[in-house]
């Protein structure tokens, strides 16, 4: 088992520009719109992000609209897992690829994630990963995971805690379509990767990920 990471590989400095027009193209469109006239979006702390270069967003998660709202702000696209299965799609499974997503075996996801997650962290993307690895209802983070930190650790890249408030209301339950209501999205301040890859370390930095998320979730509105 390693207890440091192996020597970081060359990598990019930005996604492939495709990716960057289909980002623009449903940012600008779709995206930003609702957020902003329909949900009200307020966004703090834009000036936090590396706008290049490999990066791990962290961040709460409460609702399916999430993910596009979460690269909406930090003002790049961002690579999530999905399932492989869409990747066999056609036409669909192409442009999900350039829009970022990684496919992700099931039955084996951590294993096939970490190793989909390393490539795009090594071709220039910011990587999201919701620390709690599902949703939860009150937008908190009672049991993160420690792959971002495993993942931080390995590729030597900083993460990039964001608390999303307010997102868990988009559907209540019973609901078909989203609400109006008020989202806030707060970004904070770059978090050094651990040093290694053992067991302590990455818990380590998984709770300051999660305690700074949660302060900054605290501040509300």
């Amino acid at each position: 088992m390693l207890d440091t990471p192996s020597p970081a590989s060359p990598v990019r400095q930005r996604e492939p520009l495709i990716s960057l027009v289909l980002y623009h193209l449903f940012k600008w469109p779709v995206v930003s719109p609702m957020l902003h006239l329909y949900f009200r979006g307020r966004i703090y702390g834009v000036e936090q992000v590396p706008q290049k270069g490999p990066l791990l967003v962290v961040a709460n998660h409460a609702s399916d609209f999430d993910p596009p709202i979460l690269a909406n702000c930090v003002q790049r696209p961002v690579s999530y897992m999905a399932k492989e299965e869409l990747f066999h799609v056609p036409v669909l499974g192409r442009a999900i690829r350039l829009y970022g997503a990684y496919p992700v075996k099931r039955g084996s996801a951590d294993r096939s994630a970490i190793r989909a997650a390393l490539a795009q962290l090594e071709a220039g993307w910011a990587v999201g990963v919701f620390l709690q690895g599902t949703r939860t209802a009150d937008a908190r983070i009672p049991d993160p995971k420690l792959g971002a930190a495993l993942l931080a650790a390995k590729a030597q890249v900083p993460l990039l805690p964001v608390s999303l408030w307010g997102t868990q209301a988009i559907v209540p339950k019973g609901s078909k379509f989203p609400q109006p209501v008020p989202v806030t999205v707060r970004i904070g301040e770059l978090i050094t990767p651990p040093i290694s890859t053992k067991r302590e370390e990455l818990e380590a930095v998984t709770q300051q990920c999660v305690t700074v998320i949660h302060a900054l979730h605290d501040l509300g509105r």
